[in-house]
């Protein structure tokens, strides 16, 4: 298997570098990673041979850019596992934020996952009975970001969060079984069962979930709203009595 990782905002302990990881410690016969900064993919090449005493690929390319990501994609090799882990959140209230910011986030999450598909794809479907069946795994998260608008902040806190590295395995063991969503906490399955619509599904056991499930998840969903009612008002209560003081 040769798992690429694709991240935007390489961090030190971030998804995208964990995906790396724990691709080459489980056998991968080639990782690759793309990000933007040259440094900080040197670094993770030095933090992924210490690990795992295996050399990746990197390649230094930005996602918004199609022909950068393509001839990077074209340098890498034959892609079996393409996983799109790149993202950027500029966290603002909508009437205060600057039309450019949303540009950049709707070039770099949407558009770039179209470029990064795009560039792999004709490869991918080629000789596929001989390499037997590819993946191409779309991440989604939640931003950690200092700049969030206070709500925000609050709102966020009631949902649960996970390591990088608990994220990581349970992606790559879903992208192994061929699950076509994987979630990775409460929250993400509560989604999953709620939104599951026309989307394939492999296990019985979870089809009967979604099925039998989905008007229970409706009424947990309602209830995460309510919640979420009362800490916007709480906080529009506070905001308005400190005005008034």
């Amino acid at each position: 298997m040769e798992a690429k990782g694709f991240d935007g905002e390489m961090k030190w302990g971030g998804i995208g570098l964990s995906l790396a990881r724990q691709a080459a410690s489980a056998g991968a016969s080639r990782v690759s990673i793309l990000a933007r900064g040259a440094a900080k993919l040197e670094d993770a090449r030095a933090s992924i041979h210490l690990a795992t005493g295996i050399d990746v690929s990197a390649f230094s390319a930005d996602v918004r850019d199609f022909d950068a990501v393509k001839e990077a994609v074209d340098a890498a090799g034959p892609i079996d596992v393409l996983i799109c882990n790149h993202g950027v959140f500029v966290p603002q209230e909508l009437e205060r934020q600057e039309l450019k910011e949303v540009r950049f986030m709707v070039d770099v999450n949407l558009m770039g996952t179209f470029n990064l598909i795009k560039a792999a794809l004709p490869a991918m479907k080629e000789s596929r009975p001989e390499r037997g069946p590819g993946s191409i795994a779309i991440m989604s998260s939640q931003a950690e970001n200092k700049r969030r608008p206070e709500l925000t902040k609050i709102l966020a806190g009631h949902s649960s969060a996970m390591q990088a590295d608990d994220v990581a395995r349970k992606a790559l063991n879903g992208i192994k079984s061929g699950t076509f969503i994987v979630p990775c906490n409460f929250d993400g399955l509560m989604l999953a069962i709620a939104t599951a619509g026309l989307s394939p599904q492999r296990s019985f056991i979870m089809a009967f979930a979604e099925v039998f499930g989905a008007g229970f998840m409706r009424l947990v969903g309602l209830f995460f709203q309510w919640t979420w009612y009362g800490l916007i008002e709480k906080w529009h209560a506070e905001q308005n009595r400190s005005k008034a003081s």
